[in-house]
């Protein structure tokens, strides 16, 4: 079992998602699965993280074997769910009033990989991602959350700060770097 960086981000979250993307390793030992909450309207998100990235990036899709060094991003309109060597993916209810949404993940991921996973919530209006990162605390994994002051959209890493008690709240380069480390290790 490989272990799994999973991020949530919407609303002025893709520069620090692509932060993060860019400093990731070419030879990542980790598997990375992306949140953004997008709902129903087409994507490009694979491509434009692609452009800048060292590992492949690609939809996740239905029973597919999750892979090291490899980049899953939630497509349009469905939750990403982990199991231990593979994802699912869901469409059902929305959560959060989005689909795709992030508790489901770091929920599924915390699950799943337990103290191999590192959770992280970037830019976004409302509170998802809270619950998911309480979850991978339980669990023993690394809970992360970008620091509001230079988050566009406060909100989410406030929650997740308030109600998740994360191991730290970053700036995304130091998040970028830690998430470097850990995927090399």
């Amino acid at each position: 079992m490989n272990a799994i960086v999973v991020i949530a981000a919407s609303a002025g979250g893709f520069a620090p998602l692509r932060r993060i993307i860019d400093a990731l390793p070419g030879d990542s030992v980790a598997s990375v699965c992306v949140v953004m909450h997008t709902g129903p309207r087409p994507s490009l998100l694979p491509p434009l993280l692609a452009n800048s990235s060292r590992l492949p990036v690609t939809f996740a899709q239905d029973g597919a074997t999750i892979e090291p060094g490899h980049i899953y991003v939630a497509p349009p309109d469905y939750h990403i769910l982990l199991e231990s060597n593979r994802i699912r993916l869901d469409h059902g209810p929305k959560i959060h009033h989005t689909r795709p949404a992030a508790d489901p993940l770091f929920i599924s991921a915390a699950e799943a990989f337990a103290e191999k996973v590192i959770g992280i919530v970037l830019s976004r209006g409302d509170s998802d991602g809270t619950a998911g990162l309480q979850t991978i605390k339980q669990r023993g994994g690394i809970a992360l959350v970008q620091d509001p002051a230079e988050a566009q959209e406060p909100a989410m890493p406030q929650s997740a700060i308030a109600g998740g008690h994360p191991d730290a709240c970053l700036p995304v380069e130091e998040i970028a770097h830690r998430v470097a480390a850990f995927c090399k290790s």
